[in-house]
């Protein structure tokens, strides 16, 4: 049977471990590895992106493989065709294949009729690669991830899920703070509370996502009225433990849900994030590609 990565739960505590300090080497040493060379990758783009598929194609490159970037408007599925059937298919091409789609069912859907592995580039309810990349900075920067406190405040979104998931099983305390309405639900893994400063006292980095995800563009003034008291700028982060830093997924939007001053200021290791998922997604395909 294939590895599948659709929620990051695929991973032990030790192979988590594992997987991030293979990262921290093929960052250090990016064209070390030639676990992908003669292999194809296919990466399937339902949903717009810059980082994901940036970090993605240039990674797998780097591991000698063939990244087959493929559009979701360019596959027989936005004419019907049945996710089974382009399963089927794709397994006979390719080695592995990455989606970036919505429902997270159909991720599922693909990877249940899949001979290769299946891996969520990102999905309306998860985001395990990005999370990944975030454990990744949290680790250069304190050496160890058990025992630390991340507070997360906005919307409790699918990368709020995939930091809850993911981090508590790396040992890291996370907290989540969102407004009535916009809530994690309970059991994901965090801690939940409704004042943004209760979730920020005490932590090593403050994490904040946009208020209006790909999606939401319908209801985006009530996103922003709800959580506009949630913003994180040097007030909030002021609340945090003395070397704390901010965090952003992206893209972000200065002046709404990050202070411009934070975004591009010192106390931010947010382009580190973004350089990180390269080295962290080349140590998941090594995982899921042995």
């Amino acid at each position: 049977m294939p590895r599948h990565f659709l929620t990051g739960t695929e991973l032990s505590a030790a192979e988590l471990e594992a997987l991030l300090a293979r990262a921290a080497e093929l960052k250090r040493a990016p064209r070390s590895s030639t676990a992908l060379a003669e292999r194809s990758i296919a990466l399937v783009f339902e949903k717009p992106s810059t980082r994901t598929r940036i970090s993605f194609e240039v990674g797998i490159v780097e591991l000698g493989g063939h990244p087959v970037v493929l559009r979701g408007d360019e596959l027989q599925i936005a004419r019907g065709e049945a996710l089974r059937d382009t399963a089927l298919v794709l397994s006979r091409h390719v080695d592995g294949v990455g989606v970036r789609t919505g429902p997270q069912a159909s991720l599922e859907e693909l990877a249940r009729h899949s001979d290769i592995p299946v891996f969520n580039m990102l999905s309306a309810e998860h985001h395990p690669c990005q999370a990944l990349a975030d454990l990744l900075t949290l680790r250069e920067a304190y050496g160890s991830l058990d025992g630390l406190r991340l507070a997360y405040v906005g919307d409790g979104n699918n990368v709020a899920r995939s930091l809850a998931l993911l981090g508590s099983l790396a040992g890291v305390e996370v907290v989540v703070a969102s407004p009535e309405g916009y809530e994690l639900e309970p059991g994901a893994g965090a801690t939940l509370v409704r004042d943004p400063k209760d979730a920020v006292r005490g932590a090593h980095a403050v994490y904040t996502d946009v208020w209006v995800s790909m999606g939401d563009e319908g209801e985006a003034d009530a996103r922003r009225r709800a959580l506009e008291p949630y913003r994180v700028d040097d007030e909030l982060l002021d609340l945090a433990l003395p070397n704390a830093f901010a965090l952003h997924d992206l893209p972000a939007h200065p002046g709404e849900e990050i202070s411009a001053e934070l975004l591009y200021g010192p106390r931010q290791r947010i382009w580190d994030q973004a350089e990180n998922r390269r080295h962290a997604q080349k140590a998941l395909l090594e995982w899921l590609l042995p």
